[in-house]
């Protein structure tokens, strides 16, 4: 792993029925997440999706680098803007992790999710052991 170098990538579509089983599996049924009714009445634009979800989808991308559970020192994200996600059509949130640091034998990735050309995460950021 070389400084700047992007190191993974990929566009993620997030469709509602993407949110129901997300839903069911982390027990977060808060209806923002699937009923569109509910989310407009509440200021949202639409349905949007869970932020711990948007952060999994990083984390599946974290996994495709490393390869290996056990070389992750640390992962977290804040999320700064929501994912929406419209009926038809879903969402498409585009990955990337670039490596910001390498010190002995820890790399500092710096993850990135962005939707729409926001970024709905901020201070994304992995440590990982160099294999």
């Amino acid at each position: 792993m070389n400084v700047g170098e992007v190191v993974g990538q990929r566009t993620v579509k997030i469709e509602r029925i993407n949110l129901v089983m997300y839903a069911g599996a982390s027990g977060d049924f808060n209806p923002i997440h699937w009923n569109e009714t509910f989310a407009k009445a509440v200021g949202l634009p639409d349905v949007i999706a869970h932020g711990m979800y948007t952060q999994a989808q990083l984390g599946r991308l974290l996994m495709e680098v490393v390869g290996d559970p056990g070389r992750i020192v640390s992962f977290s994200a804040r999320f700064s803007a929501p994912v929406v996600v419209p009926q038809d059509g879903g969402a498409k949130v585009e990955l990337t992790a670039t490596v910001e640091a390498v010190e002995d034998d820890i790399a500092t990735l710096v993850l990135r999710a962005v939707c729409n050309g926001a970024d709905v995460v901020k201070d994304a950021v992995a440590t990982v052991r160099v294999a």
